[in-house]
Protein backbone atom coordinates (compact mmCIF):
# COMPACT_ATOMS: atom_id res chain seq x y z
CA UNK A 1 0.00 0.00 0.00
CA UNK A 2 2.38 2.49 0.73
CA UNK A 3 4.51 1.62 -2.31
CA UNK A 4 1.77 2.22 -4.39
CA UNK A 5 1.09 5.68 -2.59
CA UNK A 6 4.26 6.80 -3.75
CA UNK A 7 4.12 5.31 -6.96
CA UNK A 8 1.19 7.53 -7.20
CA UNK A 9 2.89 10.69 -5.79
CA UNK A 10 5.82 10.31 -7.67
CA UNK A 11 3.77 10.14 -11.13
CA UNK A 12 1.84 12.84 -10.01
CA UNK A 13 5.01 14.98 -9.22
CA UNK A 14 7.12 13.81 -12.92
CA UNK A 15 3.55 14.82 -14.60
CA UNK A 16 3.64 18.34 -12.88
CA UNK A 17 7.37 18.38 -13.61
CA UNK A 18 6.64 17.69 -17.39
CA UNK A 19 4.23 20.38 -18.02
CA UNK A 20 5.96 22.57 -15.95
CA UNK A 21 3.33 23.24 -13.93
CA UNK A 22 4.62 26.09 -11.65
CA UNK A 23 5.12 28.40 -14.95
CA UNK A 24 1.82 28.50 -15.04
CA UNK A 25 2.44 31.99 -13.36
CA UNK A 26 3.11 33.29 -16.81
CA UNK A 27 -0.50 33.54 -18.14
CA UNK A 28 -2.87 32.90 -15.67
CA UNK A 29 -2.47 36.19 -13.82
CA UNK A 30 -3.51 38.00 -17.43
CA UNK A 31 -5.94 36.01 -17.86
CA UNK A 32 -7.53 37.01 -14.33
CA UNK A 33 -6.90 40.43 -15.27
CA UNK A 34 -9.04 39.78 -18.38
CA UNK A 35 -11.44 38.98 -16.07
CA UNK A 36 -11.13 41.87 -13.87
CA UNK A 37 -11.22 44.04 -16.55
CA UNK A 38 -14.33 42.49 -17.32
CA UNK A 39 -15.94 42.68 -13.82
CA UNK A 40 -14.84 46.21 -13.52
CA UNK A 41 -16.38 47.33 -16.74
CA UNK A 42 -20.14 46.13 -16.16
CA UNK A 43 -20.31 42.55 -15.49
CA UNK A 44 -22.50 41.79 -12.66
CA UNK A 45 -21.37 41.75 -9.15
CA UNK A 46 -18.57 39.62 -7.95
CA UNK A 47 -21.28 37.97 -5.55
CA UNK A 48 -21.80 36.42 -9.39
CA UNK A 49 -18.41 35.96 -10.65
CA UNK A 50 -16.53 33.41 -8.28
CA UNK A 51 -17.57 30.47 -10.10
CA UNK A 52 -16.89 31.69 -13.15
CA UNK A 53 -13.20 32.98 -11.86
CA UNK A 54 -12.73 29.31 -10.43
CA UNK A 55 -13.67 27.39 -13.63
CA UNK A 56 -11.63 30.27 -15.38
CA UNK A 57 -8.50 28.85 -13.40
CA UNK A 58 -9.68 25.35 -14.08
CA UNK A 59 -10.01 26.02 -17.95
CA UNK A 60 -6.68 27.84 -18.14
CA UNK A 61 -4.84 24.93 -16.17
CA UNK A 62 -6.65 22.41 -18.52
CA UNK A 63 -5.79 24.23 -22.05
CA UNK A 64 -1.76 24.79 -20.44
CA UNK A 65 -1.19 21.38 -19.69
CA UNK A 66 -2.69 20.01 -23.10
CA UNK A 67 -0.44 22.58 -24.70
CA UNK A 68 3.01 21.21 -22.83
CA UNK A 69 2.08 17.31 -23.05
CA UNK A 70 1.27 17.42 -26.62
CA UNK A 71 4.77 19.64 -27.15
CA UNK A 72 6.36 16.69 -24.82
CA UNK A 73 5.04 13.82 -27.03
CA UNK A 74 5.56 15.83 -30.33
CA UNK A 75 9.28 16.77 -29.30
CA UNK A 76 10.15 13.78 -27.76
CA UNK A 77 12.75 11.84 -30.26
CA UNK A 78 14.25 16.02 -30.86
CA UNK A 79 14.21 16.82 -27.19
CA UNK A 80 16.29 13.43 -27.03
CA UNK A 81 18.99 14.18 -29.19
CA UNK A 82 19.08 17.84 -27.56
CA UNK A 83 21.88 17.90 -24.93
CA UNK A 84 20.07 20.38 -22.95
CA UNK A 85 17.11 18.55 -22.84
CA UNK A 86 17.58 15.00 -23.32
CA UNK A 87 16.82 14.16 -19.50
CA UNK A 88 13.25 15.50 -20.15
CA UNK A 89 10.63 12.90 -18.58
CA UNK A 90 9.31 10.85 -22.53
CA UNK A 91 13.12 10.64 -23.50
CA UNK A 92 14.56 9.94 -20.58
CA UNK A 93 12.15 7.48 -19.78
CA UNK A 94 10.72 8.88 -16.75
CA UNK A 95 6.95 8.53 -18.15
CA UNK A 96 5.93 6.60 -21.37
CA UNK A 97 4.10 8.24 -24.13
CA UNK A 98 0.98 5.93 -23.29
CA UNK A 99 0.89 7.91 -20.08
CA UNK A 100 1.44 10.93 -21.60
CA UNK A 101 -1.47 10.55 -24.27
CA UNK A 102 -3.69 9.63 -21.61
CA UNK A 103 -2.67 12.95 -19.36
CA UNK A 104 -3.14 14.74 -22.54
CA UNK A 105 -7.20 13.42 -22.93
CA UNK A 106 -7.85 14.36 -19.50
CA UNK A 107 -6.18 17.78 -19.71
CA UNK A 108 -8.69 18.42 -22.75
CA UNK A 109 -11.57 17.20 -21.44
CA UNK A 110 -11.40 18.71 -18.54
CA UNK A 111 -10.75 22.19 -20.98
CA UNK A 112 -13.87 21.50 -23.02
CA UNK A 113 -15.74 20.65 -19.59
CA UNK A 114 -14.93 23.80 -17.66
CA UNK A 115 -15.69 26.13 -21.54
CA UNK A 116 -18.94 24.18 -21.57
CA UNK A 117 -20.11 25.08 -17.50
CA UNK A 118 -18.76 28.94 -18.63
CA UNK A 119 -20.98 30.00 -21.39
CA UNK A 120 -22.10 28.49 -25.13
CA UNK A 121 -19.79 31.18 -26.76
CA UNK A 122 -16.33 29.37 -24.63
CA UNK A 123 -17.84 25.87 -25.83
CA UNK A 124 -18.23 27.17 -29.57
CA UNK A 125 -14.67 28.52 -29.34
CA UNK A 126 -12.73 25.43 -27.50
CA UNK A 127 -11.96 24.06 -30.46
CA UNK A 128 -10.50 26.86 -32.06
CA UNK A 129 -8.34 27.43 -28.72
CA UNK A 130 -7.38 24.09 -28.90
CA UNK A 131 -6.38 24.16 -32.20
CA UNK A 132 -3.56 27.26 -31.47
CA UNK A 133 -2.41 25.68 -28.09
CA UNK A 134 -1.73 22.52 -29.38
CA UNK A 135 -0.47 23.53 -32.87
CA UNK A 136 2.58 25.48 -31.59
CA UNK A 137 4.30 22.65 -31.51
CA UNK A 138 4.50 22.11 -34.64
CA UNK A 139 5.51 25.20 -36.18
CA UNK A 140 8.95 25.60 -35.32
CA UNK A 141 9.39 22.71 -38.31
CA UNK A 142 8.36 25.09 -40.93
CA UNK A 143 8.74 28.72 -39.62
CA UNK A 144 11.23 30.92 -37.71
CA UNK A 145 7.93 33.01 -36.04
CA UNK A 146 6.83 29.94 -33.70
CA UNK A 147 7.45 32.34 -31.13
CA UNK A 148 4.82 34.33 -31.92
CA UNK A 149 2.40 31.80 -32.43
CA UNK A 150 3.26 30.63 -28.76
CA UNK A 151 2.96 34.02 -27.88
CA UNK A 152 -0.55 34.12 -29.64
CA UNK A 153 -1.21 30.53 -27.52
CA UNK A 154 -0.85 32.58 -24.45
CA UNK A 155 -1.89 35.79 -25.70
CA UNK A 156 -5.42 34.74 -26.16
CA UNK A 157 -6.17 33.70 -22.22
CA UNK A 158 -7.12 37.63 -21.42
CA UNK A 159 -9.64 37.67 -24.43
CA UNK A 160 -10.95 34.39 -23.82
CA UNK A 161 -11.55 35.58 -19.53
CA UNK A 162 -13.24 38.19 -20.74
CA UNK A 163 -15.61 35.98 -23.09
CA UNK A 164 -15.83 33.45 -20.08
CA UNK A 165 -17.69 36.47 -17.86
CA UNK A 166 -19.34 38.46 -20.03
CA UNK A 167 -19.86 36.30 -23.33
CA UNK A 168 -18.77 38.22 -25.97
CA UNK A 169 -15.97 40.09 -26.84
CA UNK A 170 -14.73 43.90 -26.67
CA UNK A 171 -12.31 44.75 -29.05
CA UNK A 172 -10.19 46.81 -26.28
CA UNK A 173 -9.27 43.48 -24.93
CA UNK A 174 -7.30 42.72 -28.15
CA UNK A 175 -4.88 45.19 -26.34
CA UNK A 176 -4.24 42.58 -23.66
CA UNK A 177 -3.61 39.86 -26.07
CA UNK A 178 -1.33 41.76 -27.92
CA UNK A 179 0.89 42.50 -25.40
CA UNK A 180 0.90 39.11 -23.86
CA UNK A 181 1.62 38.04 -27.53
CA UNK A 182 4.65 40.23 -27.79
CA UNK A 183 5.73 39.31 -24.08
CA UNK A 184 5.65 35.43 -24.54
CA UNK A 185 7.13 35.70 -28.11
CA UNK A 186 9.84 38.22 -26.82
CA UNK A 187 10.92 36.17 -24.08
CA UNK A 188 10.98 32.93 -25.74
CA UNK A 189 12.98 34.39 -28.60
CA UNK A 190 15.58 34.96 -25.62
CA UNK A 191 15.19 31.21 -24.57
CA UNK A 192 16.13 29.74 -28.02
CA UNK A 193 18.99 31.16 -28.34
CA UNK A 194 20.93 28.84 -26.43
CA UNK A 195 20.02 26.08 -29.19
CA UNK A 196 20.85 27.89 -32.06
CA UNK A 197 23.42 25.36 -33.31
CA UNK A 198 21.49 22.80 -32.33
CA UNK A 199 18.42 24.32 -34.34
CA UNK A 200 20.82 24.60 -37.51
CA UNK A 201 21.85 20.52 -37.51
CA UNK A 202 18.57 19.67 -37.28
CA UNK A 203 16.99 22.02 -39.81
CA UNK A 204 14.36 23.91 -37.16
CA UNK A 205 13.12 27.06 -37.43
CA UNK A 206 13.90 30.17 -35.16
CA UNK A 207 14.65 33.74 -34.96
CA UNK A 208 18.44 32.98 -33.38
CA UNK A 209 18.55 30.73 -36.33
CA UNK A 210 17.24 33.13 -38.91
CA UNK A 211 18.59 36.57 -37.40
CA UNK A 212 21.88 35.18 -35.51
CA UNK A 213 22.04 35.98 -31.74
CA UNK A 214 22.74 39.48 -31.52
CA UNK A 215 19.72 40.24 -34.30
CA UNK A 216 17.48 37.77 -32.39
CA UNK A 217 18.15 40.07 -29.07
CA UNK A 218 17.12 43.35 -30.88
CA UNK A 219 13.70 41.56 -32.30
CA UNK A 220 13.21 40.17 -28.60
CA UNK A 221 13.90 43.83 -27.58
CA UNK A 222 11.52 45.73 -29.97
CA UNK A 223 8.90 43.12 -29.51
CA UNK A 224 9.01 43.76 -25.70
CA UNK A 225 8.95 47.60 -27.05
CA UNK A 226 5.53 46.50 -28.44
CA UNK A 227 3.90 44.86 -25.64
CA UNK A 228 4.55 48.22 -23.52
CA UNK A 229 3.00 50.58 -26.09
CA UNK A 230 0.06 47.99 -26.11
CA UNK A 231 -0.43 48.02 -22.09
CA UNK A 232 -0.16 52.06 -22.34
CA UNK A 233 -3.45 51.74 -24.59
CA UNK A 234 -5.43 49.22 -22.93
CA UNK A 235 -4.86 51.58 -19.54
CA UNK A 236 -6.10 54.64 -21.71
CA UNK A 237 -9.01 52.35 -23.41
CA UNK A 238 -10.01 51.52 -19.66
CA UNK A 239 -9.39 54.54 -18.51
CA UNK A 240 -7.50 53.36 -15.45
CA UNK A 241 -5.79 55.11 -13.00
CA UNK A 242 -2.34 55.93 -11.43
CA UNK A 243 -2.35 52.44 -10.07
CA UNK A 244 -2.20 50.98 -13.42
CA UNK A 245 0.03 53.31 -14.94
CA UNK A 246 2.61 52.45 -12.29
CA UNK A 247 2.21 48.45 -13.39
CA UNK A 248 3.38 49.54 -16.69
CA UNK A 249 6.07 51.39 -15.56
CA UNK A 250 7.16 48.42 -13.31
CA UNK A 251 6.78 46.25 -16.12
CA UNK A 252 8.83 48.38 -19.10
CA UNK A 253 11.80 48.44 -16.15
CA UNK A 254 11.51 44.75 -15.13
CA UNK A 255 12.33 44.29 -19.39
CA UNK A 256 14.70 46.32 -19.03
CA UNK A 257 16.66 44.52 -16.44
CA UNK A 258 15.90 41.25 -18.04
CA UNK A 259 17.49 42.23 -21.16
CA UNK A 260 20.88 43.71 -19.51
CA UNK A 261 21.08 39.78 -18.39
CA UNK A 262 21.55 38.47 -21.67
CA UNK A 263 23.90 39.20 -23.93
CA UNK A 264 25.08 38.24 -27.73
CA UNK A 265 28.32 36.74 -26.57
CA UNK A 266 27.04 35.84 -22.66
CA UNK A 267 23.64 33.72 -22.36
CA UNK A 268 25.17 32.16 -18.95
CA UNK A 269 21.75 34.23 -17.09
CA UNK A 270 19.07 33.34 -19.68
CA UNK A 271 17.10 31.35 -17.02
CA UNK A 272 17.49 34.43 -14.38
CA UNK A 273 15.69 36.63 -17.55
CA UNK A 274 13.47 34.02 -18.69
CA UNK A 275 11.95 32.40 -15.50
CA UNK A 276 12.68 34.86 -12.35
CA UNK A 277 12.29 38.33 -14.50
CA UNK A 278 9.03 37.30 -16.51
CA UNK A 279 6.98 35.67 -13.35
CA UNK A 280 7.83 39.30 -11.58
CA UNK A 281 6.19 40.51 -14.92
CA UNK A 282 2.84 38.85 -14.84
CA UNK A 283 2.48 39.02 -10.95
CA UNK A 284 2.92 42.52 -10.92
CA UNK A 285 1.36 43.22 -13.47
CA UNK A 286 -1.53 41.86 -11.74
CA UNK A 287 -1.59 43.05 -8.17
CA UNK A 288 -0.74 47.07 -9.78
CA UNK A 289 -4.26 46.61 -12.14
CA UNK A 290 -6.14 44.36 -9.95
CA UNK A 291 -5.31 46.90 -6.67
CA UNK A 292 -6.76 49.71 -9.39
CA UNK A 293 -9.12 48.03 -10.63
CA UNK A 294 -10.47 47.90 -6.60
CA UNK A 295 -10.05 51.46 -5.98
CA UNK A 296 -11.80 52.92 -9.19
CA UNK A 297 -15.75 52.67 -9.75
CA UNK A 298 -16.81 49.94 -11.27
CA UNK A 299 -18.72 50.72 -15.09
Amino acid sequence: MTYNVSLILGTVRHTLDMIKFEHSVFALPFALTGALLAIHDGAPGWANMWGKLALIVVAMVGARSAGMTFNRIVDAAIDARNPRTKMRHIPAGILSPSFAWGFLAVSVAVFVWAAWMLNPLCLLLSPVALAIVLGYSLTKRFTSFSHLVLGFALGIAPAAAWIAIRGSLDPRILWLTAAVTFWTAGFDIIYSCQDVDFDRGERLFSIPKRFGIAGALWISRLLHAAMVLCLALLWSGFDLGWLGAAGVAAIASLLLYEHSLVKAHDLSRVNAAFFTVNGYVSVLFFVFWAADVAFRPRG
